[in-house]
C-alpha cells in the first residue's frame, strides 16, 4: 500500500468517505505512522489507526487522569538534571555494548510498577521537521497526542483521543533569523518531500491551536493495538515474558516489508525493533514483558548504543538504534531513547542517514521526526 492509500485509511470511520482530507492531516498521519507503533487498524480495503482523530493539536493541560497515572502506571519520565555530571579524576571511560546496555535496561524494566485501572492512557508529543517553501529555513511542527483504551472489550467499549497542535517553530537560531528576514510569518508554507506526498505546499501555523477530541468503537469489538497484526487487550496482557517465545510470537506476523507499506522491504531485525518499541514505550503489557522485549532486542544484529542522548523534551538518556530503509532509497536510523536508571522509555526518533523519501533534502544526522513519551499507564479516570 502506498503512503497516500495509508493516509486515506487513517481517517476516522465516522467521517464521510467522500470528504476531502486536508494536506496537514495527511502529512501528520504519515509522520506518526513512521515514528510510533500504531493502535489497532480497522480494515476497509485498507487500514487506519484507532486514534489520532483530530491531528490539529496544541498544549493540553495535565489533567487528573495524569495524576492518577503517576501513581498507578508508568511514572513521568525524568526531567534533565540541572547540575553537571560528577567527574572522577583519572577515571577510564568504559564503553558498553548494545547488548550489555539492553540487558541492564531489562533488569530495571522487570522492576517497574504494573499498575491497574479501567483505561490505558498515553500522552506524547510528536515533532516533524519541514523545509520552508521560501526563505531557506527549517521548521519543526509539534503536536500533543493523548489516547485512552479500555481494559474491557465489547460493542459498547470505545477508544478515545485528544490531539492539540503546539505550533511550528524555526529549528535553530540560524533558522529563526531566516524566518525573521522572511517577515516572521504566522503561517509558514512548507514542502513535503517524497513520492506520494500531498500535492502543493503545506501551511503550518506558528501559534498553538485548539484541542480536538474524538472516540470510536474498538476494531472488531476487541482489537486495541497493532503489533504486526491487530491484537486484543487479552493478547497484550498474556504475552510471554520469555524473550525467545516473545520473538517467535512477533515473528509470526512478519511478511518481509515495512510495518506501514508493503512496497518497502524491511529486514526481520529492523521490523522486530520497530514493533518491539511499542511494548517498551506505550503499550499495556506487564513489566516482565517489557524486560523480555529489551532482552530480545539485545540479541538482534545491527543494533548499536548511543550514549548521552538528549530528546526533544530536553531529557537525557541512552539510545539503542538500528538502520532501516525508507522510500526513495533513503536510510534512516530508528532510535529508542530510554532512562538507564529506570529502564523507562523516553522517546523514539528517526535520524537521517541517507536522504530519501519523506526525509529528502535533510542533512545526514538530522532528527527529522520524533515522538516523546510524556505519560503512559493505567488510570480509572475517564477521558
Amino acid at each position: 500500500m502506498n503512503p497516500i492509500d495509508e493516509l486515506k485509511a487513517a481517517r476516522p470511520a465516522h467521517l464521510d468517505d467522500d470528504r476531502p482530507i486536508d494536506p496537514r492531516t495527511r502529512a501528520a498521519e504519515l509522520s506518526r505512522a513512521m515514528s510510533v507503533p500504531r493502535p489497532a487498524r480497522r480494515r476497509r480495503g485498507a487500514v487506519r489507526p484507532a486514534w489520532g482523530l483530530g491531528l490539529a493539536g496544541a498544549a493540553a493541560a495535565v489533567t487528573a487522569a495524569v495524576v492518577v497515572l503517576s501513581m498507578n502506571g508508568t511514572a513521568p519520565a525524568p526531567r534533565p538534571s540541572t547540575g553537571s555530571p560528577a567527574s572522577v579524576p583519572n577515571a577510564q571511560k568504559v564503553t558498553l555494548s548494545a547488548r550489555d546496555v539492553l540487558l541492564a535496561a531489562a533488569e530495571k524494566a522487570d522492576r517497574q510498577s504494573d499498575g491497574s485501572g479501567a483505561y490505558w492512557h498515553s500522552e506524547s508529543v510528536r515533532r516533524t521537521m519541514f523545509a520552508a517553501a521560501q526563505g531557506g529555513y527549517l521548521v519543526m511542527d509539534q503536536e500533543r497526542n493523548e489516547g485512552w483504551t479500555p481494559r474491557a472489550t465489547g460493542a459498547d467499549q470505545e477508544q478515545w483521543s485528544r490531539d492539540q497542535p503546539l505550533g511550528a517553530r524555526p529549528v535553530t537560531e540560524q533558522d529563526r533569523q531566516a524566518w525573521e528576514r522572511a517577515g516572521s510569518p504566522a503561517e509558514i508554507k512548507v514542502t513535503v518531500p517524497g513520492k506520494g506526498a500531498p500535492k502543493g505546499d503545506l501551511v503550518l501555523s506558528t501559534s498553538p491551536g485548539k484541542a480536538s477530541s474524538g472516540h470510536m468503537p474498538l476494531v472488531d469489538g476487541d482489537k486495541v493495538f497493532w503489533l504486526g497484526r491487530n491484537v486484543t487487550m487479552k493478547d497484550l496482557l498474556g504475552l510471554p515474558s520469555d524473550p525467545g517465545k516473545l520473538k517467535r510470537w512477533l515473528r509470526a506476523s512478519y511478511e518481509g516489508h515495512d510495518t506501514e507499506s508493503s512496497s518497502v522491504p524491511m529486514s526481520e531485525e529492523a521490523w522486530l525493533f520497530r514493533v518491539s518499541m511499542g511494548l517498551i514505550m506505550d503499550m499495556p503489557v506487564t513489566p516482565e514483558v517489557r524486560g523480555a522485549a529489551f532482552r530480545m532486542l539485545a540479541e538482534l544484529d545491527g543494533v548499536k548504543v548511543i550514549e548521552n542522548v538528549t530528546d526533544a523534551e530536553g531529557r537525557r538518556g541512552t539510545a539503542v538504534a538500528i538502520k532501516e530503509r525508507t522510500q526513495g532509497d533513503g536510510v534512516s536510523e530508528n532510535r529508542l531513547i530510554f532512562d538507564e536508571a529506570t529502564g523507562r522509555a523516553l522517546a523514539n526518533e528517526n535520524v537521517v542517514v541517507k536522504p530519501g523519501g519523506f526525509q529528502a533534502g535533510f542533512e545526514p544526522g538530522t532528527v527529522w521526526n520524533s515522538n516523546a513519551l510524556i505519560e503512559a499507564g493505567w488510570t480509572d479516570a475517564k477521558p
